[in-house]
Formats: structure tokens, sequence, C-alpha cells
């Protein structure tokens, strides 16, 4: 979310309704970009927009850029631009007023590098209410699709996540490699790092990316480094013979 429009619908629902929820945070917040650390602060704020993830805010006090230009936005909402030394940051949310008074609103995706203590982290801070749980199984785990079975195995990894559907990671060597072509689509999630994947043929028919997996995975989720996993949305999975 960075461009000026969205960055405008998101001050607009602002206005109108307070967020979600709001949280301290623990953890030392650090934003670099063009090589400077712009903010450096224990006093960041867990802010959800929406029920799926939060957002960092942090201290405007804490923030080591200046203000180029700024518009008001009803209820004391700002959306500016910050300068550092060389570079402009356009769609900055700063608040003057309300329960998120004081704080500014980087977008994460627009900023070089986003550090929790000393470790980068990506795509978006990882919601301390959200765990990963991942579970080597013996249940008999078969995939169909159109009819075929095209993977079966008892020696699957169950992986667990917070309010999401469990999804089931398969050895590679238990999948007809024939069947398989490499797709060019990569995505990232800040709980297992950065997935590829491969489309799928059966029946003289491609199935686009229905299949991903993590070359290298961050270490939570070390377990499931090289395993395939196909989207349950588009296939049929079987376990111990009843149908998902």
């Amino acid at each position: 979310m960075n461009d000026a429009h969205s960055i405008q619908k998101l001050a607009d629902n602002l206005a109108s309704k307070d967020p979600l929820k709001v949280e301290d945070s623990p953890r030392r917040v650090r934003i670099l970009q063009n090589g400077k650390y712009i903010v450096d602060t224990t006093h960041a704020k867990y802010v959800w927009e929406h029920p799926y993830y939060p957002q960092y805010y942090v201290p405007r006090s804490e923030v080591k850029a200046d203000f180029v230009q700024a518009h008001d936005h009803s209820k004391g909402i700002m959306i500016c631009t910050f300068r550092t030394d060389t570079q402009e940051i356009p769609n900055v949310l700063v608040f003057r007023e309300g329960p998120l008074k004081d704080l500014v609103r980087f977008d994460f995706k627009a900023m070089d590098a986003w550090f929790e203590e000393d470790q980068r982290i990506y795509v978006h801070p990882i919601d301390p209410y959200k765990r990963v749980d991942i579970r080597h199984s013996s249940r008999h785990i078969k995939i169909v699709v159109d009819g075929v079975t095209v993977a079966e195995t008892s020696n699957a990894t169950f992986l667990f996540e917070t309010m999401l559907r469990t999804r089931y990671y398969l050895p590679a060597t238990c999948i007809d490699p024939k069947l398989l072509s490499e797709s060019v689509t990569v995505t990232s999630c800040p709980y297992k790092g950065d997935a590829n994947y491969y489309n799928l043929t059966v029946n003289g028919k491609e199935y686009k990316d229905v299949i991903w997996y993590y070359k290298f995975p961050i270490p939570e989720s070390a377990a499931i480094a090289g395993m395939f996993c196909f989207y349950n949305e588009k296939v049929d999975i079987w376990i111990d013979g009843v149908k998902e």
C-alpha cells in the first residue's frame, strides 16, 4: 500500500473509525532507508488496520527525517512527504490526535529494510498472537487432480497456522517429476520465507502454480525446506481415506 490512492483510502478509514487494536511492542524497531536508520525506537506500536496482521507505527519524535510537505486530512491526520539527506519518502501518515496521536506510519514495502532487534523482517510485522506449528505425521496423504492420483505418502509434514487451514508438505520424491514444470512465480511470507512454484500437467491440462515449496525457509520453518505443498483449494486431498 504505497500509492497515493491507497494511502488516501487508509487515511479515510482511520479518520472515520479507530483501528481495530493498538498495542505497545516490546521490540526494538529500526527502519533503514538509503543507507541510514531513519527510525530506531523501543516505543513502536502494533496497529491492526484490519484483522489479519498489524503494522508498525512509530513515534514522530524518533523519526530522523524532515517534513518536505504535508496536507491535512480530517481528524488530525496528515499525509506527508519526508526527506532524508538525498531521498524523499512520500505517502507517510502522521497523526495529531486520537488513539494514534504523535505516531507515524511508513509504508512497509516502500522502505529499504525493517529490523526487529538485530534481525531483518520481511513482508509485514509478524502478528504476536499468531502461531505456526510444524509437525511430522504418519497419516496417509493422497493428492488427486482430475481423478488422477499425483502424489501419495505416509511421511508428510503438517503445518498449522492460526486461523488458516492446515497445509500438507510432502517429500518431493513422492511426485512424478514428469508432471511438473517450473513457474516463475515467487511469493513471500514473513513466517516462512520466499516460496517458489511448480505448474502441474494432468490429462493434458496445465494447473498453474498449484505447488509451492521453500528452498531456504526462515529458521523457525526449517522443517519444510524442499518439501512440496499443494494448494488445498485447487486439488482433492484425502487424509487416511477421508476427503478433506
